[in-house]
């Protein structure tokens, strides 16, 4: 079975690194809202129902536009926004999960870390994962929730960024090993924390079809939210070698 590579693509100031990249070893290159701008050669511009016309690109030969229509359905099959994070670093890891059922998904210019002089590639823009919202208050847990139903689904997951701090919990793994064919670091996931974590989820109930949960955020607790929160973070365990 052929096993397939997905490489996202997000809008950080390191994102730029993905563009002198030669003939990077995936079969698909997703690119989130404008960062289709760093290569010619992505496969999917992925970006939400608000991201204008104006910013959206032409779309050649084999590449294509996804937007709400595509990745609520995704994003609800594993149970959708609230407990994945209302932002398209996780809209976009689910969709991928969903669309390609990859072996792997590595990601580049998505640690949601806003320290530096510019907040994007382009220059200066909002940092949407720190707004207030109550999906987003522990990007970490909400990284290690798409994490573990990607392990569960036989898809690992990397992240290609060198800086020193992220909000990705994902093993870092430098390109050049993938394109030496290196396997991604080994990562263990506890499958009893996995099951409470989804029981608790469908005893909240905060599920919402359409994919629009700021109509309900008043509905949610967010004190049972960081309580998910915290099972999340401890379903994934560090790095481990087989002997």
């Amino acid at each position: 079975m052929k096993k397939t590579k997905v490489l996202i693509i997000g809008s950080a100031p390191d994102a730029i690194e993905a563009k002198e990249w030669s003939d990077p070893p995936f079969d698909y290159i997703v690119a989130i809202n404008n960062a289709w701008r760093i290569r010619s050669d992505w496969s999917n511009c992925i970006f939400p129902e608000d991201f204008p016309l104006r910013k959206q690109p032409q779309v050649s030969k084999n590449q294509t536009l996804n937007s709400a229509k595509d990745y609520v359905t995704a994003q609800n099959h594993f149970g959708g926004f609230v407990y994945a994070g209302g932002t398209m670093a996780f809209t976009a890891g689910y969709w991928v999960l969903y669309q390609f059922k990859p072996s792997l998904i590595g990601y580049i210019g998505c640690d949601m870390i806003y320290n530096g002089s510019k907040t994007h590639f382009y220059g200066n823009g909002k940092a949407d994962p720190l707004r207030d919202d109550k999906t987003l208050k522990n990007l970490k847990a909400k990284s290690a929730r798409l994490e573990a139903i990607a392990l569960k689904q036989g898809c690992s997951i990397v992240n290609f960024s060198l800086l020193p701090s992220s909000n990705l919990v994902f093993p870092r793994q430098k390109i050049t090993e993938l394109y030496e064919d290196k396997k991604p670091p080994h990562r263990k996931i506890r499958e009893d924390r996995i099951q409470k974590a989804l029981r608790k989820e469908s005893a909240l109930g905060y599920f919402v079809e359409d994919g629009r949960y700021w109509k309900q955020m008043a509905l949610f607790d967010s004190v049972e939210i960081e309580k998910l929160d915290e099972i999340w973070l401890s379903t994934v365990l560090s790095e481990w070698n087989e002997s």
